[in-house]
């Protein structure tokens, strides 16, 4: 397995917190990446039933086992043993001794805000992100068979192909984790919404016309996109609202987290169907997003990343706020030609009412070719140079 770039993350985490949790989506990578950053400490998961048992009947003997603290995998499996971990670091504050990984972000979250508040770093690790899909002997070379294979390690490491693998990833985690999750009785239904879900990535959110068209209401419809966001598959682009005034939309936008994950939701099976696809503009612009996540999370930071648009007016795709007064306009375009009338959403961003701060705004035009080239009014990048760029201060 390559090595990944929240190691640096982790490692500073540990520097100052006894405790350092790690959650992101199932199959995401973080035992590996706690592995390679954690090389001396023993990994215990907690998904098999003996291991469970014995933590759950007897957390202080289990936990006396590793006297200089361990690696526990899906800690969220066994939530008392959190209330054991405050009493032991309690009494012994060192830094980086036990280390959490969760894939169940709503049920390790409440457990840390109740029992190891101020005592755990915590991290984001989602799946790989184009740098690090590089590092592979045999990445994908071209834009619609990176965007199809999506980031999910073991496709890359196993050579397993991605449509083969996301079948089996989504049957397991309909059949076990959203219904362990949200007590989910209807699996049909709910995988009707998945996909329908997956059909409006990167469009701005209706849980009542997702619900109608999915045959759920739309408190459940609610509750179920809640636990697609909690288990990282999700992710909600709020609007950016500084001047709140009555022209803008203030719906969030939603986009799938790993573009692989939409495509095969989508029946998209090839890279070349990916290619004249309705849909394929959308898709690009939900893959972009997803990479400037990943670059911020891997480097410790938090999202920040929000969507503009005015009822009549300015339309932004991705608004990157690496500051109060420091702003990046990002505009998402899947073709291999840049034309003048793709910056106009970028100008007009410019000329709205930014708040009273003065803003210092950076114009980025993402497309689906190259190269990447910087002008007088944008910094147009090639989707292949996504992920040097900085996304951060």
């Amino acid at each position: 397995m390559v090595p990944r770039r929240v190691t640096k993350v982790l490692l500073d985490l540990a520097r100052y917190y006894p405790i350092v949790s790690v959650t992101g989506p199932r199959q995401s990578g973080k035992s590996t990446a706690c592995s390679q950053s954690f090389p001396s400490k023993p990994r215990i998961s907690l998904e098999p039933i003996d291991a469970r048992e014995y933590a759950t009947a007897d957390p202080r003997g289990f936990l006396a086992e590793y006297p200089d603290g361990a690696i526990l995998d899906e800690v969220q499996r066994v939530p008392s043993l959190l209330s054991y971990l405050q009493e032991i670091v309690d009494a012994d504050p060192t830094p980086g001794r036990w280390i959490l990984t969760g894939s169940q972000n709503f049920a390790l979250s409440a457990g840390i805000a109740q029992s190891l508040a101020g005592r755990t770093g915590v991290a984001q690790l989602l799946p790989l992100s184009l740098d690090e899909v590089r590092l592979f002997p045999k990445p994908p070379t071209t834009l619609w068979e990176t965007i199809w294979t999506g980031g999910y390690p073991r496709i890359h490491d196993r050579g397993i192909p991605a449509d083969r693998w996301l079948a089996d990833y989504v049957t397991t985690y309909v059949q076990r984790d959203v219904r362990s999750a949200a007590n989910i009785q209807d699996l049909v239904a709910f995988t009707t919404f998945l996909r329908l879900l997956a059909a409006r990535t990167s469009q701005e959110l209706n849980l009542s016309d997702l619900g109608a068209d999915a045959g759920v209401s739309h408190t459940t419809a609610r509750g179920w996109l809640s636990v697609l966001e909690a288990s990282y598959l999700v992710h909600r682009l709020p609007p950016w609202i500084r001047n709140t005034r009555k022209q803008l939309v203030k719906a969030p936008k939603v986009h799938l987290v790993d573009s692989g994950l939409a495509c095969w939701l989508l029946d998209i099976r090839t890279p070349e169907q990916l290619r004249h696809h309705p849909l394929r503009g959308p898709i690009f612009e939900t893959w972009v997003v997803s990479e400037v996540l990943k670059s911020r999370l891997n480097a410790g930071l938090d999202g920040r990343l929000y969507h503009f648009r005015q009822t009549r007016g300015a339309e932004v795709d991705l608004l990157v706020e690496r500051g109060i007064d420091d702003i990046i306009a990002v505009e998402c375009k899947s073709g291999t030609t840049i034309t003048g009338d793709q910056l106009k959403s970028l100008l007009a961003f410019e000329a709205t009412p930014l708040g009273p701060s003065p803003v210092r705004l950076e114009r980025r035009l993402i497309y689906g070719g190259e190269p990447s080239q910087v002008r007088s009014n944008a910094h147009n990048v090639s989707w292949a140079d996504v992920a040097s760029l900085p996304w951060s201060n």
